[in-house]
């Protein structure tokens, strides 16, 4: 079982793992899967001024806005990180990074918006699955803040 896996059966959290082809964005997942996009998290790896490691998570439909998560946690900036410095992070590629269970502990926002849905879908820790989890778990593993912390594409 892949480190994903064993997390989610350790800490008892019902899942659903969704095969598909393999994707990096958001929008390639749900043409993929037929999934509706603002139910397909970005989970975005970025730096504060500080160097903290913060995660958002968003809708795949909306863009964030870097400034107003930033006022959330209190920081001088928000810097999203590159590809391969994020995957260093989390321990996932970008287009397969879950919203829990990274290799680093992370503060994390979550969109507000997210919390419409008793579920989303996320990276499933590889590019060619998602992963469905229950909102209220998320919140939970990642102790998240709730922000408005993006807008529509």
């Amino acid at each position: 079982m892949d480190p994903l896996g064993i997390y989610l059966k350790r800490e008892g959290i019902w899942h659903r793992f969704i095969d598909k082809k393999e994707t990096i964005h958001t929008k390639d997942a749900s043409e993929a899967t037929g999934i509706e996009l603002h139910r397909i998290s970005k989970n975005l790896v970025c730096r504060t001024s500080d160097g903290e490691y913060v995660l958002l998570v968003i809708p795949g439909d909306r863009r964030v806005d870097l400034g107003v998560a930033a006022e959330i946690l209190r920081t001088d900036a928000l810097h999203l990180l590159q590809f391969n410095e994020a995957e260093s992070v989390t321990g996932y590629p970008p287009g397969g990074t879950p919203s829990i269970g990274h290799k680093q502990k992370m503060r994390v926002i979550l969109d507000r918006c997210l919390l419409e849905y008793e579920t989303f879908y996320c990276g499933g820790g590889s590019r060619d699955r998602l992963l469905e989890l229950k909102t209220e778990d998320v919140l939970r593993l990642t102790s998240a803040i709730v922000g408005d912390i993006c807008s529509a594409i």
